[in-house]
């Protein structure tokens, strides 16, 4: 049985669904993640919803990330960045150096390359994680 508070969000589901209570701190930090299609960092969500402490903003970040709805990535720098995982398929991600866009793709090819590098490694791979950077299409275009 959904809460009073269930509705169609896909990241306050996925914690319900793990036993976690869908409060109105995390309905607002759902809804600003959700409102940030090309992907987020923590500070950009903190700015978002004013009212809401910095440590429960993170907390709730990692609970999302943790129920593996959203994805975190490393820039270039080293600071990490989300999107919601549009899928719960395994992917990788493009993240522009310019806006910090976040975009999924599937390669069939690096799919099969690991399995050629398994044959070279002393143990199993159990996973892995690839980044692209890139610069976006929209800031190559402002750059003309």
């Amino acid at each position: 049985m959904r809460s009073a508070l269930a509705t169609d969000s896909d990241l306050l589901n996925a914690i319900e669904d793990r036993g976690y209570r869908i409060t109105s701190t995390r309905r607002v930090i759902a809804g600003a993640i959700e409102e940030s299609p090309d992907g987020f960092t923590a500070e950009q969500i903190c700015g978002r919803v004013p009212g809401v402490g910095r440590a429960t903003v993170y907390r709730a970040i990692k609970l999302f990330h943790e129920v593996e709805v959203i994805c975190k990535m490393a820039l270039p720098d080293g600071a990490p960045r989300y999107a919601v995982d549009t899928g719960g398929r395994h992917h990788h991600h493009t993240i522009c150096t310019g806006c910090g866009a976040v975009q999924d793709f599937r390669a069939s090819t690096i799919e099969r390359v690991l399995k050629a590098i398994e044959a070279d490694v002393d143990g199993q791979i159990t996973g892995h994680r690839m980044e692209i950077y890139v610069t976006c299409q929209t800031c190559l275009a402002s750059a003309d």
